[in-house]
């Protein structure tokens, strides 16, 4: 089985309390289970990893280098509009990335419409919910 790694930025751990009217009633390990069934049909292996800190997110996008990794998937949550320094870690890796928005933000307020770490990802999804993890992974079985 091909691993992908899926990182989740600030404030994903409090999915199931945080407006669930923008992110609906689902925990993230709830979407985990439900992603992992998912990926077993396209043959992938997923690792989770949740950080609500910037730095351990680029030590974690490091540690993909020469790794047993074929793809990432990332959901930087807020830092998607803002960090340098994501963009230049996801730029280091030489392995497909899909970065994934659980609301449509295209639909929200005009700062969570510019992705700058998306600039260094080669596919983005944003909506409809939870999908978007099941549908990254069957994109990405495509790249590996």
């Amino acid at each position: 089985m091909a691993k992908i790694l899926i990182i989740n930025g600030p404030n994903l751990n409090m999915l199931g309390v945080r407006e669930p009217d923008v992110y609906g009633a689902k925990t993230l390990a709830e979407i985990e289970s439900e992603t992992q069934l998912e990926a077993q049909k396209f043959k992938l292996e997923l690792t989770w990893f949740q950080s609500n800190s910037e730095g351990e997110i680029v030590t974690k996008i490091h540690e993909l280098v020469d790794s047993e990794y074929v793809g990432l998937i990332i959901n930087p949550g807020a830092y998607s509009h803002t960090s340098l320094a994501l963009f230049d870690a996801l730029k280091i890796l030489k392995i497909p990335i899909a970065e994934v928005h659980i609301s449509n933000v295209f639909k929200r307020e005009g700062a969570r419409q510019e992705l700058l770490t998306g600039g260094a990802c080669d596919v983005i999804m944003c909506g409809p919910n939870y999908s978007v993890y099941g549908n990254a992974a069957y994109a990405l079985s495509k790249l590996c």
